[in-house]
């Protein structure tokens, strides 16, 4: 991973919460490219992923929110990984010529990154995803038959996968979010997908990643936001997740690799503070910059928590970064 002597920092965007930087496709990308010229940089998927675009970088790890979570409360460390062997579970609802289309994409990474994917499985059943925004702003949803993908992720672990991509059904089109594609609603599939993910992570202890279908590949011919624009220009997700799982760390409890207590900072929205790294980040001495360029629809700042003394305010990234230069 990058440069061993560079600081490690976690640059984190929750998904779900209409942030107005990293809250669409990609668009925190180019702000985290900049911390990881300097920093080996712990990222969440939702930074970098922007559709058939990433903004990944060697010295960034890739790690999905609840293994964020588990590393953030010192329950397992982050091991530097390249060229893991990626297993994909596709939903079984996906239409065939749907599905045709994202096994010639995941070819096509395989072919041009040299991505390492090991296999596919459908899974036995419909998973049945529903997402909606709620009363409160958030991105959520339910997935109905949940247990479906776990066997599917069992076999592939058998066949020797250590990075699961998964790709489920979603039953309307991101397209019919008007808001979101005029760059100032909340992504409506992000919460449902973190909770697809987050139960691969907690049962499962592998990095991973999910990627929507849904059953048009069209792509759209009007202009939209360019925060918004990657996922409008693409008939797949998947390539994003694939380049990200392709370097995902290793999840670890042997004590190898990057542990907690190793982190020289965290960098956040200024308004979404309540968060298990912000709170675990506060016991372990990490400082913790809030950047107030960012914000979202969450009201969670410094001050109502109680911790305006363990959290840097800053006016922007570029800001935030100087800061930790110097430091």
């Amino acid at each position: 991973m990058g440069n061993s002597n560079l600081k490690i920092g976690a640059f984190i965007v929750p998904t779900g919460i209409g942030a107005s930087i990293g809250g669409y496709a990609g668009d925190a990308g180019a702000y985290a490219r900049k911390f990881a010229k300097h920093t080996n940089l712990i990222v969440n998927p939702n930074v970098v992923n922007a559709g058939g675009f990433s903004a990944i970088t060697d010295n960034m790890l890739y790690t999905e929110g609840y293994s964020l979570d588990s590393f953030f409360k010192g329950e397992i460390n982050l091991l530097p990984s390249a060229n893991n062997k990626i297993g994909i579970i596709y939903d079984k609802a996906i239409p065939q010529e749907i599905l045709n289309v994202h096994i010639n994409t995941h070819n096509a990474v395989k072919v041009v990154y040299g991505a390492d994917i090991e296999a596919y499985e459908i899974t036995e059943d419909e998973v049945g995803v529903e997402f909606f925004v709620d009363k409160s702003g958030i991105s959520t949803g339910n997935v109905k038959n949940i247990k479906t993908l776990g066997k599917s992720c069992e076999k592939l672990l058998q066949k020797g996968c250590d990075a699961i991509a998964i790709v489920c059904l979603f039953e309307e089109a991101e397209t019919d979010n008007p808001d979101y594609a005029s760059g100032e609603g909340v992504d409506p599939v992000g919460g449902v997908e973190a909770i697809i993910s987050h139960y691969i992570s907690k049962y499962y202890k592998v990095p991973c990643a999910h990627s929507p279908a849904f059953r048009t590949c069209e792509i759209e011919t009007d202009i939209v936001n360019p925060k918004s624009a990657s996922e409008y220009i693409t008939p797949t997700f998947l390539p994003c997740i694939l380049l990200g799982l392709a370097q995902a760390p290793k999840l670890v409890c042997d004590g190898r690799g990057i542990n907690v207590k190793d982190l020289d900072f965290l960098v956040m929205p200024h308004n979404s503070l309540g968060s298990t790294p912000v709170l675990e980040a506060i016991k372990h001495n990490i400082p913790i910059y809030a950047v107030k360029e960012n914000s979202t629809i969450l009201d969670v700042p410094a001050q109502k928590l109680g911790i305006f003394d363990s959290v840097t305010e800053v006016l922007t990234y570029e800001d935030c970064l100087r800061r930790i230069l110097k430091g």
